[in-house]
């Protein structure tokens, strides 16, 4: 690991602890000059490969065949701004040991460690590889019923050229703490080769072939409104696991009753979303080009919001949020042709009709019931008033 270079310099490759002490430049037996070597050694724990929220520790050891100087160490971030450890430990001056703070996916890239003493002022630098996604840990999208939506993953692992086998798997669930499904699980190698293998049949949804290498995404071709729910990417690395979620909306609309409007009539429409809103998000009708009039929003907390119409128009629901309208769905209100109305009115009088009809009929086939009871019951009493009396009467 050593060697001469120009008859005058000694070059000592991948430094060792050990290799620390006093270096000597004989001439001939004359000592010419004495050189002090002093070793550090920084190490990082799980060879600096962390998921989100793991402690880091860091170790560091000198050398020095002198005796040992007391070190400050200051600690700088990717960034390049300072890092204080939650912990410092020297028990003796030959070995520092400092926990970090729980770290975060945006912490990755490479740090400095500052060593100095009056007569050391020295930098090592050191890599921190944070395995993690570059989606918030937890969103909500919108959609509506028989959109198509793209949920998203976006992972950081060659960005931060991660060399690392690591697993994962995409779960959705209907609502928090119900039964799980898993819809696909993925690897990644050391070298960056990812595999995805579609799992669930609980519901039709696709996976993009073009799309990103690091991203993991689930296609749904036609929204239902059974789609909705918590869609959570985990990934697994050295029995440790994190994950990031997104929740999926639907909404929709629809009238009671169905189909044109009847001149006269009166309709409902209702608009509706899968889950209960935030409390800066509400739901809210208007017609479009009508009056403050024609508006009708969703109380507090509701996921639902009706509203009567008499007449023919094109009516809008949207979902608005801190002021911003996410998702939003038309319903046309379409007037019934004359036509319908006329039909609509001859069956409501032909009913009426029928329904009179029926009563009379009941009212006499209960009348002629009753006249036969009352017949039977006479001849009833004729035949027990002659067999009491044993005669019989002819007619002439």
């Amino acid at each position: 690991r050593s060697e001469i270079i120009n008859s005058k310099d000694l070059r000592v490759s991948n430094l060792k602890l050990s290799d620390a002490g006093n270096y000597t430049c004989d001439y001939g037996s004359q000592p010419v000059s004495i050189i002090s070597l002093h070793v550090f050694e920084l190490t990082i724990s799980s060879g600096g490969h962390f998921l989100p929220n793991d402690v880091p520790k860091l170790t560091l050891t000198q050398n020095l065949s002198h005796p040992l100087p007391d070190l400050d160490i200051a600690l700088f971030n990717s960034n390049n701004s300072t890092v204080r450890p939650k912990g410092l430990q020297n028990k003796t001056r030959e070995k520092y040991i400092l926990t970090l703070k729980e770290l975060e996916a945006t912490d990755s890239g490479t740090w400095m460690c500052r060593v100095h003493s009056p007569s050391i002022n020295h930098n090592i630098p050191f890599d921190v590889k944070v395995l993690g996604f570059q989606n918030p840990d937890s969103e909500r999208k919108y959609a509506t019923v028989d959109s198509t939506v793209i949920l998203s993953w976006h992972l950081n692992f060659r960005n931060i050229k991660w060399k690392e086998d690591f697993t994962g798997q995409l779960k959705w669930m209907q609502q928090e703490n119900a039964i799980s499904y898993e819809l696909l699980d993925f690897n990644v190698t050391a070298r960056g080769e990812k595999h995805e293998t579609q799992r669930s049949s609980h519901f039709r949804f696709e996976i993009p072939e073009r799309k990103h290498e690091s991203n993991i995404e689930v296609k749904l071709p036609k929204v239902s409104f059974d789609h909705s729910g918590q869609y959570q990417c985990q990934l697994a690395y050295n029995e440790k696991h994190t994950q990031s979620k997104i929740e999926l909306v639907v909404m929709k609309v629809s009238a009671n009753p169905a189909g044109p409007l009847p001149r006269g009539a009166k309709m409902t429409l209702i608009c509706e979303v899968s889950s209960p809103l935030p409390p800066k998000a509400h739901l809210r009708w208007e017609r479009v080009n009508g009056t403050q009039a024609d508006v009708k929003r969703s109380k507090q907390n509701e996921a639902k919001v009706e509203v009567n119409v008499s007449a023919a128009g094109l009516w809008n629901c949207c979902l608005i949020e801190d002021k911003e309208v996410k998702i939003s769905l038309n319903y046309s209100v379409e007037e019934a042709p004359v036509w319908m109305s006329y039909v609509v009115i001859g069956t409501s009088i032909a009913g009426s009709v029928l329904v009179f009809g029926l009563a009379c009929l009941c009212i006499i086939s209960g009348i002629s019931w009753q006249r036969r009871r009352q017949r039977a019951k006479r001849m009833t009493q004729a035949r027990q008033y002659l067999l009491e009396n044993k005669t019989c009467q002819c007619q002439q």
